[in-house]
């Protein structure tokens, strides 16, 4: 089996999901994980589908039909890939929403060494202040020896933000 990673765009409407689950399933494809929203009208999302060797030509050529539809569909043929070393950390930061915060807040997480396994932002109405609040929460992971260097920089860029932060283990069960 080849693991292909689809990153799909397209005008939000009814039936994308479902369009794009047939395609993968008509070419042998099996759908396997999956991260998809809804931002400011279009339909955006990552896709992982293993599809057998034989199959790939097929699925691509077909995904590509899709523009025809207004879908956009980039493939990636991923490698696989050692398991990443170290411990899974979650982080959640809200604050109030401001230009940049993203950037400030990556690069600390990458100035430790750290990796982002996964995250989501949003912003929301400010309950009481009024004005927008970020919200980040992700996935990290934090190789030995680089949890006290992370939670110094994130620290130190949370009293300049003036956010709340928030870094703790995932609770496993």
């Amino acid at each position: 089996m080849t693991d292909l990673v689809l990153t799909v765009t397209a005008d939000d409407r009814a039936g994308l999901v479902s369009r794009l689950a047939q395609v993968v399933a008509d070419r042998g494809g099996s759908w396997t994980t999956s991260s998809m929203a809804h931002l400011a009208g279009t339909f955006a999302g990552i896709v992982l589908v293993s599809v057998p060797a034989e199959g790939v030509a097929p699925l691509r050529s077909a995904l590509e039909g899709l523009a025809a539809d207004g879908i956009t569909v980039v493939v990636r043929e991923t490698q696989p890939q050692p398991a990443t070393a170290g411990e899974p950390t979650l982080l959640h930061l809200v604050g109030q929403d401001r230009p940049g915060i993203v950037a400030q807040v990556s690069a600390a997480i990458a100035s430790a060494g750290v990796g982002i396994e996964e995250m989501q932002t949003a912003t929301s109405e400010a309950p009481m202040a009024g004005g927008l609040l970020f919200e980040v929460r992700a996935r990290l992971v934090v190789p030995e020896g680089a949890g006290v260097p992370l939670r110094e920089r994130l620290e130190a860029i949370a009293d300049e933000l003036m956010v709340d932060l928030d870094l703790a283990d995932p609770v496993t069960t």
